[in-house]
């Protein structure tokens, strides 16, 4: 697409969002601007889509007072879409029989509302999707929630050297192993592999999305294994650190495969083992996604997953490509989380040439630029130069605390919007 096409479309799009409000069809494209009897082409809007935060710096969902303000932001900085995180470290903010609801059962008391319902029915009503963003595999710091206490300590990840993630010293590499690797992101994640896990996340979500039929979407978040520095290209070298040697999951290996698992100083099947450590997480993602369109028809399912897709693949056991070509997900958010805009270009540009280039929205960290709002804009230009119609930001949160970013982000869609 030219540079004039793709400015086009990005001034359709913002300005069907801001002034159509709810005129949209159930597919979530715009209605057609002409009348049947003199079709007209139209051009569909670009995704901008929110992540907003469950314990960020507004913490909308634990006072439902917040959202109207929410709303009224999303739709000045030209959002379509947001990511609304209601399952994180094990609970819930929302209605569940399954997660640790305490948070929701707070918020809920104090107001006399369903906080998530009332975002869900305010969004709609203003032209917005939202799409319920779930932290899948990570705990976070949290080794008491719930699935834990039902499962057991197996269906915690155990490392090559046989210790679980539980008995990591404040959820990071014990030593003397610390002075050569870091945890990526310190905490507790499940393996995929163990008894009960696949079964368990698949109730959560199936239960989330069941009662809150306005949802647009299931946004799966941490859909993968532990990263961890420096980065570790699979299991076949024999060095670094990686998980999933929990007892269980290596006899699971065995039955399946007919192998041992490799374990410790050994490195035997490895390839094997990768894969079928791979396997597990696709599977978990089919699984999802299966239940959730059987109980909601037409959701959209996505997922946050790392910009480096062979990275992803090799290390981090996430083969996120395979998960939207096979049509588990509808879309991938790569999260371009950087500073360095020519690396920021060449990912973009590696985006826009793929297979499944129209079902990428590109997640861009404009947290990082809180004092340097033009440099955000700009990165949100060189995506769509390069060629992806759609984005992410993270997250509304910080842009809503930092008034420069906020007010610089809010002018570049307005705008557009009267150009």
């Amino acid at each position: 697409m030219s540079r004039s096409g793709r400015r086009a479309c990005l001034i359709a799009g913002v300005a069907l969002v801001l002034l159509a409000g709810s005129a949209c069809c159930s597919d979530g494209e715009p209605a057609p601007a002409a009348p049947e009897s003199e079709p007209a082409a139209t051009v569909s809007a670009p995704h901008r889509a929110l992540w907003v935060l469950a314990e960020g710096a507004r913490r909308v969902l634990d006072d439902p007072q917040r959202i109207p303000g929410l709303i009224a932001d999303a739709q000045a900085l030209g959002a379509t879409d947001l990511f609304v995180q209601v399952y994180r470290g094990g609970r819930a903010w929302y209605d569940s029989a399954l997660a640790d609801a305490t948070p929701w059962r707070r918020a809920r008391d104090a107001s006399g509302v369903d906080p998530l319902a009332q975002l869900l029915e305010q969004a709609g009503a203003a032209g917005l999707r939202v799409h319920a963003w779930v932290n899948v595999l990570s705990l976070s710091q949290n080794p008491r929630a719930p699935i834990v206490a039902q499962l057991g300590r197996d269906a915690v990840l155990v490392d090559r050297r046989g210790r679980s993630l539980l008995d990591y010293p404040e959820f990071e590499v014990p030593p003397p192993d610390r002075t050569y690797y870091r945890m990526g992101t310190p905490g507790v994640y499940l393996d995929p592999a163990a008894p009960g896990v696949t079964d368990w996340l698949v109730a959560v979500f199936g239960e989330l999305v069941t009662r809150y039929p306005a949802l647009s979407g299931l946004h799966l978040d941490y859909i993968r294994y532990p990263d961890v520095l420096p980065f570790v290209p699979g299991s076949r070298f024999g060095v670094g650190l990686d998980f999933g040697y929990g007892e269980p999951s290596r006899e699971r290996f065995a039955q399946e495969t007919g192998k041992r698992a490799p374990f410790r100083d050994s490195i035997a099947n490895a390839d094997a083992w990768d894969d079928w450590r791979r396997e597990r997480v696709t599977a978990l993602v089919r699984e999802i996604a299966r239940a959730a369109r059987t109980q909601r028809p037409g959701i959209a399912l996505s997922a946050a997953v790392w910009s480096y897709a062979d990275r992803a693949y090799l290390a981090l056991e996430q083969d996120w490509r395979a998960w939207v070509e096979e049509g588990s997900l509808d879309f991938a958010v790569p999260m371009a989380y950087t500073r360095d805009d020519r690396l920021l270009r060449y990912q973009a540009e590696h985006f826009a040439g793929l297979p499944i280039a129209d079902r990428i929205w590109v997640g861009l960290g404009v947290w990082l630029f809180a004092g340097e709002p033009q440099r955000a804009l700009a990165q949100i230009q060189l995506v769509q130069n390069a060629g992806v119609r759609d984005i992410a930001l993270f997250s509304y949160d910080s842009i809503a605390t930092e008034p420069a970013l906020d007010q610089a982000l809010r002018a570049a869609v307005a705008s557009v919007a009267h150009d």
